[in-house]
């Protein structure tokens, strides 16, 4: 090779480990493995946070001022240490970018400022926070299990002011009979985000006849089935934890995510399923991005409104 035109050290190793002399023998696969990690694509077994950031720098390159605002008006988003992007000197994580875009889903639907709130399941409290952050709620309710109701209850108490968090109301699952917990109260807007989906189907179904009589709208966001491709992540939790997952939820239909006709025609499904009762319209459905089979959807009732 002419000196000046020669590959470099890295490619040197390159072609010694993973480009070889057989590279060209044999096709099958070679856009998933180490041939093609190293010519176009990172591998994805090794570089999530990689492609996680490119995932969030690009979102955030499509939102709009108002999204821009919703994500803005959320203090102390950094506590936790989050996977974050800059972008025209904002900082973001996918967290409250998903925040964002769920409340302008749900805010074009129902009006939020001085709503009563309940969420089944709230993960660490992201949704909360953001909506606590952005609207002038009278009150939020979150009922989850123990531990992760701990986590919540400490994240929000770090990152609300004394006024937010002071409308804020833990309920236990466990030690709590949630009915009574409730006592008389009643809530325009109930919210459920990526949690139905792994609860029993006979649980989900309790929840959603709770829903039907204490709240006037239904926001949710899940998955409209489940997949078993290992691909995805190496079953990396263990074999037991795929088993289990596939017992949860009220849809436990196998398909390909990454197929827009098979989560489509998943999506009928889906509406019916998370329909808290007889007396509800789907108000609103969409995509609940970035994610290709988690669908979003706001419900309404339609019966009389019930006194408080």
């Amino acid at each position: 090779m002419a000196k000046g035109f020669q590959a470099s050290r890295q490619w040197e190793r390159i072609n010694e480990l993973w480009v070889t002399e057989d590279a060209a023998a044999d096709l099958t696969g070679f856009k998933s493995d180490r041939r093609n990690f190293n010519i176009a694509l990172w591998d994805p077994t090794a570089n999530g946070v990689r492609y996680l950031r490119a995932l969030v720098y690009e979102l955030a390159t499509r939102l709009s001022d108002d999204e821009w605002s919703k994500i803005e008006n959320v203090h102390n988003r950094d506590v936790g240490d989050p996977v974050t992007v800059r972008y025209e000197g904002k900082s973001i994580c996918l967290d409250y970018l998903q925040a964002a875009l769920e409340l302008g889903f749900i805010e074009r639907e129902l009006a939020l400022d001085g709503a009563r709130v309940l969420e089944i399941g709230a993960g660490y409290g992201r949704t909360c926070h953001a909506m606590l952050s952005n609207y002038d709620l009278d009150s939020y309710t979150i009922v989850d299990l123990k531990n992760t109701l701990s986590l919540s209850r400490a994240y929000l108490r770090e990152v609300l002011d004394d006024k937010q968090f002071a409308k804020m109301r833990f309920i236990q699952v466990e030690d709590e009979d949630i009915d009574a917990a409730l006592g008389s109260d009643r809530f325009e807007l109930c919210v459920n985000v990526h949690s139905f989906t792994e609860m029993t189907p006979d649980t989900v179904q309790a929840y959603l006849r709770l829903i039907d009589d204490r709240c006037e709208a239904f926001f949710v966001k899940n998955p409209v089935g489940k997949f078993r491709d290992k691909a995805m992540d190496g079953h990396q939790k263990g074999e037991e934890a795929v088993r289990l997952a596939m017992e949860t939820g009220p849809l436990r239909q196998v398909l390909d995510i990454h197929d827009s006709e098979a989560v489509d025609a998943a999506v009928p499904a889906f509406i019916e399923a998370y329909k808290p009762g007889e007396g509800w319209t789907c108000a609103a459905d969409a995509r609940g991005v970035p994610w290709s089979y988690f669908r979003q959807a706001v419900f309404r009732k339609t019966s009389s409104r019930k006194s408080a």
